[in-house]
């Protein structure tokens, strides 16, 4: 049984360990929220660079958020067990 949470994602378009976050959580039908940072310009970009930093201390990708848990990377292993797979 998984956990009824909607994982955020903060990824970058050409990051593989991104689209690696991507096709696991669609593998395992889990709905998501992702917004591709380096699409976003001007504003719009250093807002969600500050809301990400507040959320998660860091500027890196895939930076994935599943309730109260913040994974750093790539993690299947992390990302199972936050979802209670």
């Amino acid at each position: 049984m998984t956990m009824n949470i909607k994982p955020k994602l903060y990824t970058l378009s050409t990051c593989v360990h991104c689209s690696a976050a991507k096709r696991f959580l669609k593998e395992n039908n889990i709905e998501y929220d992702y917004v591709d940072v380096d699409k976003l310009e001007g504003t719009e970009r250093e807002d969600v660079l500050s809301q990400m930093l507040e959320e998660s201390d860091s500027r890196r990708f895939p930076t994935i958020i599943i309730g109260k848990k913040v994974i750093i990377g790539f993690h299947e292993d992390k990302m199972k067990e936050a979802l209670g797979l």
